[in-house]
């Protein structure tokens, strides 16, 4: 099993910044993929943007130069920096990983964008 903790989340204006953490309860180094998802209100949950093990990434068309994802092995952390925020990136942001056959995800941070 993996517990996943989102934080970071927050308040931001429009055209700022946030940096998204997820602390994993054990350690990834064999998790091959770890993502980020995000649901808006009344939406459905997307992808923004996932990290294979070996550090290839791929990014939501609506966030790619804006957003980066990184992880720590050795820390057993995923990242999620977001720049250039914008009204329509608010959301509930849930980190993710596929382990073991199953999908296991975080609680959730809430990100609220001013405009």
């Amino acid at each position: 099993q993996v517990q996943l903790v989102e934080s970071g989340g927050g308040l931001v204006q429009a055209g700022g910044s946030l940096r998204l953490s997820c602390a994993a309860s054990r350690s990834i180094f064999s998790i091959n993929s770890m993502g980020w998802y995000r649901q808006g209100s009344g939406k459905q949950r997307e992808l923004v943007a996932a990290i294979t093990s070996s550090g290839a990434t791929n990014y939501a068309d609506s966030v790619k130069g804006r957003f980066t994802i990184s992880r720590d092995n050795a820390k057993n952390m995923v990242y999620l920096q977001m720049n250039s925020l914008k009204p329509e990136d608010t959301a509930v942001y849930y980190c993710k990983c596929y382990f073991g056959r199953f999908d296991y995800w975080g609680q959730g941070t809430q990100v609220t964008v001013s405009s």
